[in-house]
């Protein structure tokens, strides 16, 4: 294999943040060996210094036609990134709301995202896609570098890139030597260790191994359960990672890595009650409060497996990763998020995926790049999601049947007297279990090419890009809901004359027309549905390179987020057929118990209107299953021009990019009829247009500034639910029209110190809003920005770093969102202060 050698200083740069270290490395295609000192801080890519192989791409990412942020280790330490989570801000365009559990990782870019469902943006760890997005959120301890890659990438990464895709990669026991403890401790009972050893054993075969565990204290009081801080969690785990260089030409790496979690949640607060509300009075006092009654929380167990081989040849380098992955989990949820005692939810996953993937591509520094490749997956899903509706539930159920059903009995004349039947039908017991199992296995296949053609037209620097993927699902949901239970009806005559001087002596009334009478009624669906498609993925680019590290492009690329199916659905389609069924014993009974009523109680006219209320209710609707809990894929056209400019020796580094996107078929999370469970429907289109900006300027060898900014302008233009309601113009939800982040940094050089190197001072203030939580665009968070700082003493091998996070508390909405006539909100975390240490040996 023929190998190139230079020596460069270790400074890792992404497009955020320069950052410096005092060391020199000597850099062998994927290797890079520790060597000598100096003190340079000249800004380079990431990728030049540590080079980890993708599959898919020739080149490196600010040499490619894409709007793209990295992260190196070090700026994910000065910006606290422990999760994806922490992302945001620090990536234009880029929205990750940090609410309720790692079972919802909700990715929103340029106006592209997804609140439930499959996601809208794909996550790559080590070249293994993580299918699930309740996998997504994991934790960072022994991460080496990320990518953030923006807009569609559908073509070489398939099904949910339609947002953009996001690449992490774990650090390299070839090119990272040594043993590394790191400490932290922060307010609010924030504690983490981590134990990484990286070891190469000799020119062929390294390891390592990481070890980390971290308590959480928790932000949150719940007032309902004597002011415990119920986001508090625990989490633990390790990775072992496994390099074999059997030949020059051949590497083999394999990493596995397990993962626990449990986490109490959730830290929702009301903040509206509407007065249609049936427990408006009862809740009015517990507004601006997380008051809730029911212990919630999530637990998860998450192993990931994955298998890299690559072997180079001459004229190409040839690519297999094989993934597999397993998640078991579970959430206990007090659906109502108050302290009435209405109904709850667990929500219990076991999933399953394998996945495998081959790609050919050919090598570096050829005038015609391509690649070529197939990939595929298939994931076993089982869920349990039982819903319990607990005393006050039933009561709300009950009253709201009753108040529905009495609110148009007509009122029955009786000379100069008049009646009013009153109607009761209330179901048993003070719980009410709706059990439902759902098996939904995924298998997916695809095929893909993609080819550069460059120095086009004899023009040196200009190139064309074409590629094209053809993705295949098949979708399978295996259902089983129900729940047996027992209602009690009675029907009671009720005088209605106000005035007891005109009742008519002599006429007594029965006690009941219909005498409290029980039913038994089983309520089931049990079937298979089926679905499949294909979609097309093209892209098409042309880019002039000016010179090595400054370029101009312009692009065209499709992406999709793949259907499925709503097992939330289940429980409107239940309760639907609860109420028919409930009426069907009330109108049999009741009919029968009118015709028996002394002859003139009650006219023609009035029986026929009562016996016609009463079928009507009784109707019950065929219910397609199929085309009520499916929802189609999404999918998008992306327009995008940008350029990477370098200058001034690459002092002053640039990203500039404009883009305009329009999105079929767009899928929103709504609320079922019932205001119990959210369900994902198709909207129609949405349109999307902005613009990014970042940029690093190293000032001086001590100073450097950074920063960056998105601006999103996304609306819906075909969302049309009835005659009453259109979306059409309105802002699409959860999509920051603006985000921002400027930070800085300044390196004190201690001179004539033994016990100290440097201290380093980095501050930043990042940002977003408005983002409106609903599709009425009536609630909104404004513009707002948090301060954070972090000051670093330096010494060889060691650090100890204090920091602060929102040092101004600001009070800002974090998520917001309706249920059941009210409106409630998870507020962003405080003002917190820690401190983190650091060595390696």
């Amino acid at each position: 294999m023929k190998r190139r050698t230079s020596v460069m200083p270790v400074v890792i740069i992404s497009a955020s943040v320069a950052l410096a270290t005092n060391s020199t490395d000597t850099y062998t295609d994927d290797k890079v060996y520790s060597s000598a000192t100096t003190d340079s801080t000249k800004v380079i890519d990431i990728d030049e210094v540590i080079v980890i192989a993708t599959p898919k791409e020739n080149n490196r990412l600010r040499q490619q036609s894409v709007s793209a942020t990295s992260l190196s280790h070090a700026e994910m330490n000065v910006y606290s990134v422990n999760n994806i989570k922490s992302l945001n801000g620090l990536v234009p365009n880029l929205y990750i709301p940090d609410y309720g559990s790692k079972l919802t990782t909700s990715v929103y870019i340029r106006g592209i995202g997804s609140r439930i469902s499959t996601p809208a943006v794909g996550l790559y760890v080590d070249n293994i896609p993580f299918i699930d997005k309740s996998a997504f959120d994991f934790n960072y301890s022994d991460i080496e570098h990320i990518d953030v890659m923006r807009g569609p990438q559908g073509t070489l990464y398939g099904r949910n890139t339609m947002g953009g895709l996001i690449r992490v990669f774990t650090k390299s026991p070839f090119s990272y030597q040594g043993t590394d403890i790191s400490l932290r401790g922060a307010t609010y009972n924030n504690y983490k260790a981590s134990l990484s050893h990286y070891h190469r054993i000799s020119e062929k075969i390294a390891f390592s191994a990481n070890f980390f565990y971290e308590h959480k204290g928790g932000f949150f009081k719940n007032t309902d359960r004597d002011n415990e801080r119920i986001d508090k969690s625990d989490e633990f785990g390790g990775r072992f990672r496994f390099i074999y260089l059997p030949k020059d030409n051949l590497k083999l790496d394999f990493t596995v890595n397990h993962e626990y979690s449990d986490q109490g949640g959730y830290p929702y607060q009301l903040t509206e009650v509407s007065e249609i509300d049936f427990f408006h009075n009862d809740l009015k006092k517990d507004l601006g409060k997380i008051a809730y009654n029911k212990e919630c929380g999530y637990k998860r167990n998450l192993l990931n497996g994955g298998l890299n081989i690559e072997q180079q040849s001459d004229n190409f380098i040839f690519s297999s990763v094989t993934g597999f992955q397993w998640l078991d989990d579970r959430m206990d949820l007090d659906q109502d998020f108050t302290r009435k005692d209405i109904y709850t939810m667990t929500h219990k996953q076991n999933s399953k995926t394998i996945s495998q993937e081959f790609v050919i591509k050919s090598k570096q520094g050829k005038r015609w790049q391509w690649t070529t490749g197939a990939s595929g997956f298939y994931q076993w899903l089982d869920t349990e999601a039982p819903v319990s509706f607990h005393k006050d539930g039933i009561q709300w159920i009950n009253g709201m049947t009753n108040y529905m059903a009495n609110k148009y009995m007509p009122v029955i004349p009786m000379g100069p007297m008049a009646m009013k039947l009153a109607f009761n039908d209330v179901i048993n017991g003070d719980v009410l279990d709706i059990p439902g199992n759902f098996k939904t296995p995924i298998f997916n296949t695809a095929v893909f090419h993609q080819s550069t053609l460059n120095d086009l037209f004899g023009i040196e620097g200009l190139s064309f890009t074409a590629g094209i993927r053809m993705d295949y699902e098949k979708l399978k949901m295996n259902y089983d809901s129900g729940c047996e239970y027992t209602h009690t009806y009675s029907l009671k005559p009720k005088i209605v004359t106000p005035d007891k001087k005109s009742r008519k002596p002599g006429i007594r009334f029965p006690e009941y027309f219909v005498y409290p009478t029980t039913f038994q009624q089983n309520v089931n669906y049990n079937g298979e549905l089926k679905h499949d498609y294909i979609q097309l993925l093209p892209k098409f680019a042309i880019q002039y390179d000016f010179d090595r590290n400054n370029n101009i492009y312009a692009t065209v690329s499709k992406g999709y987020r793949s259907g499925g199916y709503n097992i939330q659905m289940f429980s409107d389609i239940l309760q639907n057929d609860m109420k028919s069924n409930n009426m069907g014993d009330v109108a049999k009974t009741t009919i029968e118990a009118l015709k028996k009523m002394p002859s003139g109680m009650v006219n023609k006219e009035t029986l026929e209107k009562i016996v016609g209320m009463m079928e009507g209710m009784a109707q019950k609707q065929e219910v397609d299953v199929k085309k009520t809990t499916l929802y189609k894929p999404e999918y998008s056209w992306n327009y995008e021009m940008g350029s990477h400019i370098s200058l001034f020796d690459k002092r002053l580094t640039m990203d500039l990019a404009t883009f305009y996107m329009i999105t079929h078929d767009q899928q929103t999370s709504r609320f079922a009829k019932s205001g119990l469970g959210r369900i994902t429907v198709n909207a129609g289109k949405s349109r999307s247009a902005g613009a990014e900006v970042a940029l690093i300027a190293q000032i001086t060898d001590e100073l450097s500034f950074n920063g960056n900014y998105g601006f999103t302008h996304a609306t819906f233009t075909e969302y049309v639910i009835d005659d009453k309601t259109n979306y059409n113009g309105k802002f699409v939800p959860f999509v920051p029209k603006h985000t921002f982040n400027i930070g800085g940094q300044y390196v004190f050089n201690i001179k004539r110190c033994s016990w100290l190197d440097n201290i380093t001072v980095n501050a930043n203030y990042k940002g977003a809003g408005r983002i409106y939580w609903t599709e009425k665009n009536n609630v909104s968070q404004d513009v707002y920005g948090t301060l954070n700082g972090r000051v670093s003493f330096n010494k060889a091998k060691g650090q100890v770093s204090f920091w602060i996070n929102n040092a101004l508390n600001k009070e800002y909405q974090s998520f917001y969102f309706e249920s059941m006539n009210r409106g409630f909100s998870q507020m962003g975390r405080p003002l917190q202060v820690g401190v983190d240490v650091r060595f390696r040996f």
